[in-house]
């Protein structure tokens, strides 16, 4: 059941469409017109909506931006319109509204439910909504990488679920290598640097510096080189405050000051502002007394042995030589110390840790052994699987005798220690496991088969693609299926086999056809015709429904070149008929 439906599509400014509007709707429509018409800016479009890439010159010429908008009808519980809600996206009456403007300068925008968002977010919704081939996928089948993706996609759980696990052990492997050969690579200049801090911090503890000790001996040193000279200062100044008992006739400060006091305190009691000076000189006399005791200790207190001194200059000596080399004071000294000993510990470890990534490396080749394994199981399975079901719809694509099979081959490590273990053998491994996949075909019996991209021609590349999708859309599907010219290099019967097939698609899915082919157009359900016309100085396309009269009139161009041949008009008109019978 279709649970989403591309119902419209507005194209303004791009490539050779001015403006035009393509209007959809479920099952199987197809899209026609004369070459050069614009029929695949219907696919452009559509890719544009769908995160595809901005090309500026796509902007038709003399315009400033393309615009292309789209609707998409969803149902609110489909995954889509989850994702779209959570970037602030609103549905528009059970449809999702997506536009995509891109500059001629080439700058590009994208909105979503009238909300902006990244370009990126319309790659992830068109993972649920639109499955979109074109030529350029129809060559990317012929890359080995793609066909393993296509097969891990029909695989669906079986591949998925071991492959998420290996992934994850790849990853953590990659990463464990590296650092063990970071580790290892670099061992002797981590050695060297080991050496250096051990030599460091050695040297600091047989100096044993304590914070601060570099200011207090600087200090000290100081006091004691001068000595003798604040011994008599420190005499003078006591002289001259408390007297000198050996002059008696000397006049000292605290007998003046006792001397001003008494006089104050003798007329005190007559003016307040007096008695507050004869305070303040009491406090001075009190001031003076015991500046002159602490002068008296210090003088007698002052240590000026000289054994003393040189014992400080020379640890000021050893504490230099350690500011000289690990810091501008001690207490730089100690940082870098400590610094240092956390890294050396660190440098220290180093054995360990390499025998702990050694082991952790060695359990993660073994896991992934396992896992590789695994997943070649799982591919080999499921190949032969898809193998038969593209086969069966290649009997449906006039390709009756033709087969189509799987490689999965892995290539031999250069020795055990580069390799994972898969089928008994040390083989080479990457991010997707140990296999490498390859698409092969044997168009008819008694032929080998071979790689599609040297055994298949245009048309049976392309019957190849359709048939693989065809088989997945029975398995993993998607809403929408658009195809640009998936017919290419086709005709005939095999032509008639392909409509047939597009049709039996339609019936689970929208299909878009953008084809040249009458025989594939005659099973849709809805034709449109991109046309154009030319009125001297602007090319405008335009897209419209075809229906009844006008229908045929096309069928008959594509089929004979000619709207108006009799012959082809009745064999247009067969088409239809046939088509109509067998859908």
């Amino acid at each position: 059941m279709v649970v989403s439906v591309l119902e419209e599509m507005r194209i303004r400014s791009l490539g050779v469409i001015d403006d035009a509007v393509v209007e959809l709707s479920p099952g199987f429509t197809a899209v026609t017109g004369e070459t050069g018409a614009g029929k695949t800016m219907v696919v452009t479009s559509l890719g544009l909506l769908l995160g595809g890439r901005a090309d500026p010159a796509l902007v038709r010429i003399g315009a400033k931006s393309a615009v292309v908008e789209g609707r998409i009808g969803v149902s609110a519980g489909a995954p889509a319109a989850v994702r779209a809600a959570e970037a602030g996206a609103e549905l528009d009456e059970g449809a999702l509204l997506i536009s995509r403007t891109v500059s001629a300068e080439g700058r590009s925008r994208a909105h979503v439910g009238g909300r902006a968002v990244p370009v990126g977010m319309l790659a992830e919704l068109a993972d649920e909504l639109v499955a979109v081939h074109g030529q350029t996928d129809q060559q990317g089948l012929l890359r080995p990488a793609r066909q393993r993706e296509a097969l891990d996609r029909y695989a669906g759980g079986a591949v998925s679920v071991p492959y998420a696990k290996y992934a994850a052990a790849y990853r953590r492997l990659k990463a464990v290598a590296a650092e063990l050969d970071e580790l290892t690579t670099r061992a002797r200049e981590r050695a060297q640097e080991a050496d250096l801090l051990r030599f460091g911090l050695d040297e600091i503890a047989a100096v044993e510096p304590r914070a601060g000790e570099d200011l207090e001996l600087a200090a000290e040193a100081e006091r004691l080189g001068h000595a003798e000279a604040l011994a008599s200062a420190a005499s003078v100044a006591h002289a001259a405050l408390a007297g000198n008992p050996e002059d008696l006739e000397a006049v000292d400060a605290a007998t003046l000051v006792a001397g001003a006091g008494r006089a104050l305190e003798a007329v005190r009691s007559h003016d307040p502002a007096l008695a507050a000076l004869a305070d303040r000189m009491g406090e001075i006399s009190i001031l003076l007394g015991d500046v002159a005791g602490e002068l008296a200790g210090y003088a007698d207190n002052l240590d000026a042995d000289p054994l003393r001194l040189a014992v400080v200059e020379e640890r000021r000596a050893a504490l230099g030589q350690l500011t000289r080399k690990y810091g501008e004071d001690i207490a730089a000294v100690l940082e870098w110390a400590e610094q240092s000993a956390a890294r050396l510990t660190e440098l220290d470890g180093d054995d360990d840790r390499i025998e702990e990534l050694t082991a952790e490396r060695d359990a993660l080749r073994g896991e992934l052994s396992v896992l590789a394994q695994a997943l070649t199981d799982a591919r080999t399975e499921a190949a032969a699987r898809f193998a038969e079901a593209v086969t069966e719809e290649l009997s449906s694509l006039a390709m009756p005798h033709a087969r189509v099979s799987f490689a999965i081959r892995q290539t031999e490590a250069a020795d055990e220690t580069s390799g994972v273990e898969v089928g008994g053998r040390s083989v080479v491994y990457g991010p997707t496991g140990a296999d490498e996949v390859e698409l092969l075909l044997a168009p008819h019996p008694g032929a080998p088969p071979r790689p599609i991209a040297k055994g298949a021609s245009g048309g049976e590349l392309s019957r190849v693609m359709l048939a693989v999708e065809v088989v997945f859309a029975g398995t993993d599907p998607v809403p929408t299926y658009l195809f640009d010219e998936v017919d290419a290099g086709v005709g005939g019967k095999a032509a008639v086999e392909i409509g047939r097939r597009l049709a039996k698609l339609a019936k689970s899915a929208q299909v878009v056809v953008v084809t040249h082919l009458p025989q594939v157009a005659a099973f849709a359900d809805r034709q449109l015709l991109v046309e154009k016309t030319n009125d001297g100085s602007v090319t405008r396309s335009g897209v419209t429904v075809l229906e009844g009269e006008e229908r045929v009139r096309e069928l008959s161009r594509m089929l004979a070149g000619q709207e108006d041949s009799e012959t082809a008009r009745a064999h247009a008109e067969e088409l239809l008929a046939t088509a109509r019978l067998e859908v």
